[in-house]
């Protein structure tokens, strides 16, 4: 008993945790509520041939070595940028997040260095000095005419609500650049792919002698009393039946299409910046490796956020607010967690943040490691 555990979640975070502890010697029972492993990183060939995501394009992105060498033992990787391009009006796309192509396009410009770009968007911006909200904080840096075009339309369908609302942390991660860097990632040293897709790397994650993996199973608070441990990736609110009120989130509808005409751009995601109800659109076939098999059918998939309500409970983003009134209720359930020494909560919706994958994996391997090491590897 004393070195069985058990991880619930088969994403990224339990995937972490159950590996780190089974090379431990601890025995891991993983379960996921899904009929699949891999988590929102799950993928498949579809009816077209085609490699999709089926929560939406993941592209992985780091400059955390550790990180980097660890998801490299588990399949093969290949280098891949992501660029994305901005539909501003048919057959008009420009480079986002906002570099000088974009201000050139938008405002007809010609400016050709940074120094010109900087002193271009220091005039056009509000003299902000400290931004209370994402709506300030893009005036104080883009402007009016910039925020306006490709943020508020935007945040108002993705969030359900407007800039004044939300946080400036929600925008803080979209960088801004001076010069002509169109690549969406630049500043992580490694951007990845894996060769075969996400699932054949947790596959190979989570085959290991020490672990068991049973989907389509819900977690039960009286599963406690069977595991010396509970790494928890549920959604903690949840867990405390809302005690202190529900932690909302946002989610997607995913709209699939065939398109019999290939795609040739150089960038396989557009956003869209315009009132309607889509924000974005993935060619598949054109990320590397997702042309699995060439049937003269492309799978195009368009994105429609939602309150995950909405879509089957399907959590996907934390909704981070100004006021920061949701962070707060979280911070009353991680008070409480902190009273149940067997359980650990994890991931995205276990601790409400949003994280990427290589954060992910980075918490959780300092998460195991830590509580190994206030336990001790496992007997054998």
């Amino acid at each position: 008993m004393s070195k069985r555990v058990l991880v619930v979640g088969a994403g990224f975070a339990g995937a972490v945790y159950a590996r780190t502890l089974a090379d431990a010697g601890y025995v891991v029972q993983v379960i996921d509520q899904r009929d699949h492993i891999a988590g929102n990183a799950y993928d498949f060939v579809d009816e077209n041939g085609v490699r999709r995501h089926k929560y939406g394009p993941h592209l992985f992105h780091t400059s955390n070595e550790r990180v980097f060498d660890w998801v490299r033992k588990f399949g093969e990787w290949v280098p891949y940028e992501h660029r994305v391009r901005a539909r501003l009006r048919e057959e008009l796309f420009v480079p986002l997040p906002i570099n000088i192509e974009t201000v050139n396009s938008v405002f007809n410009k010609d400016l050709q260095s940074e120094e010109a770009m900087q002193s271009f968007l220091k005039g056009v911006s509000e003299p902000i000095s400290a931004p209370s909200n994402a709506a300030e904080f893009l005036y104080a840096n883009i402007g009016l005419e910039l925020t306006n075009l490709f943020f508020r339309p935007y945040t108002k369908k993705m969030w359900s609500m407007d800039l004044e609302q939300m946080s400036a942390d929600v925008v803080k991660r979209i960088p801004l650049r001076f010069d002509a860097e169109d690549r969406y990632f630049p500043n992580d040293k490694y951007q990845i792919l894996p060769r075969d897709g996400y699932t054949s790397i947790f596959e190979n994650i989570l085959n290991h002698v020490n672990i068991n993996v049973d989907l389509r199973v819900r977690f039960d608070s009286s599963m406690e009393d069977e595991y010396d441990h509970v790494f928890n990736s549920m959604p903690i609110d949840e867990y405390f039946e809302c005690q202190f009120g529900e932690l909302p989130y946002r989610s997607i509808k995913f709209h699939h299409s065939s398109q019999s005409a290939r795609a040739h751009q150089a960038w396989a995601t557009t956003n869209y910046t315009d009132h309607g109800p889509l924000t974005r659109g993935t060619h598949w076939h054109l990320l590397p490796h997702h042309l699995v098999k060439d049937t003269g059918k492309y799978t195009y998939t368009e994105e429609e956020p939602c309150d995950y309500r909405e879509n089957s409970m399907e959590r996907y983003y934390p909704v981070k607010t100004a006021d920061g009134r949701f962070d707060s209720i979280y911070q009353l359930y991680k008070a409480r967690a902190v009273e149940n020494t067997k359980i650990t909560f994890i991931g995205r919706c276990g601790t409400y943040q949003y994280l990427d994958m290589h954060q992910v994996i980075n918490q959780s391997l300092m998460g195991a490691e830590a509580w190994i090491a206030g336990r001790g590897p496992a007997e054998i």
